[in-house]
């Protein structure tokens, strides 16, 4: 009772400020897990106390305050950004432009899975095993005589929120985009870039399972010719159509896979077998062999992964 008491806003701040994160990339008071007194001071404290009065005058009501946020003219501005704003504001603390940063682990995944059609939105129950290296788990949890054994059909797909987790074997794929280890809580995680992560979107097995799966929507709801299909995933990916320069590659690229399939199907065959899930044996296996390294390539664009 005491922490929700009206006269006692700090419940209310660390929550709100929380919510500001996940919009933003960066909480009002940057360091999330710290309103102490060896904490960062908050970039806009009227703002934040505002934020934490509303929240409780509306009676802690959290859709309410999702909708405040992202319906704010600050939310709503572009994230494009001029050098001279930059050079000034780096890490956009004074909000004079839209957020943009990478999005997290569970969200590159269930991204993934939604542009190609895949991901279950089921909610609640049990935790779900997707895709994992063979005989990692034996290797890192073999003392404890635990099996990992890889769900099927449609809890394969279910959204990372549910995915199984061992403190002691973090999945890989979600450890490479800079998933905790859940070994303590932690509030606000690091971001880093590295080679891996594009190596991971271009050859785990779960994103080239949704590139196949994204390859053959191209095919059937994309149109007749190979640009419409590609503008088609293009925007499925990143929300916004291709420029024509962005097109014209695409589109050579699309025409080099395609021969290069039709002169080597069994590579065609190798690429769409990997995954559980099965495609449209009417298709032509070349061309949605090609759709499918497109859609690899539109699934790995910093835009598809960035929260713009």
């Amino acid at each position: 009772q005491w922490l929700v008491r009206d006269d006692h806003p700090l419940t209310a701040r660390v929550t709100v400020n929380r919510y500001w994160q996940q919009y933003f990339g960066t909480g009002i008071v940057k360091t999330s897990e710290d309103f102490g007194s060896q904490g960062d001071w908050p970039s806009h404290p009227e703002l934040l106390d505002w934020l934490a009065t509303e929240f409780i005058k509306t009676g802690w009501d959290v859709k309410k305050m999702q909708k405040l946020i992202v319906m704010s003219g600050t939310y709503r501005q572009s994230s494009k950004v001029d050098p001279l704003k930059l050079k000034k504001d780096p890490e956009n603390r004074l909000l004079a432009r839209g957020p943009r940063f990478r999005l997290d682990a569970e969200m590159i995944r269930d991204n993934s899975l939604f542009v190609s059609g895949l991901l279950v939105e089921k909610v609640g129950g049990p935790s779900v095993k997707p895709y994992q290296p063979e005989g990692l788990w034996e290797e890192l949890a073999g003392g404890a005589h635990e099996e990992y054994v890889q769900e099927h059909e449609e809890k394969l797909y279910r959204r990372s929120l549910y995915v199984y987790r061992k403190r002691t074997v973090p999945h890989p794929s979600m450890s490479t985009f800079d998933a905790p280890s859940w070994e303590i809580c932690q509030v606000r995680r690091s971001t880093t870039n590295t080679p891996l992560q594009a190596l991971a979107l271009l050859n785990d097995v779960t994103y080239v399972e949704a590139a196949k799966i994204l390859g053959q929507r191209m095919l059937h709801e994309g149109g007749e010719s190979p640009s419409e299909q590609i503008t088609y995933a293009f925007r499925l990916a990143t929300g916004r159509k291709p420029t024509k320069s962005e097109l014209h590659r695409l589109q050579t690229s699309y025409e080099n896979y395609l021969k290069a399939f039709q002169n080597d199907s069994q590579a065609a065959s190798e690429l769409l077998r990997h995954g559980d899930s099965e495609v449209d044996r009417d298709l032509d296996k070349s061309e949605l062999a090609a759709c499918t390294t497109i859609a690899s390539i539109l699934l790995n664009l910093a835009e598809t992964v960035t929260k713009n």
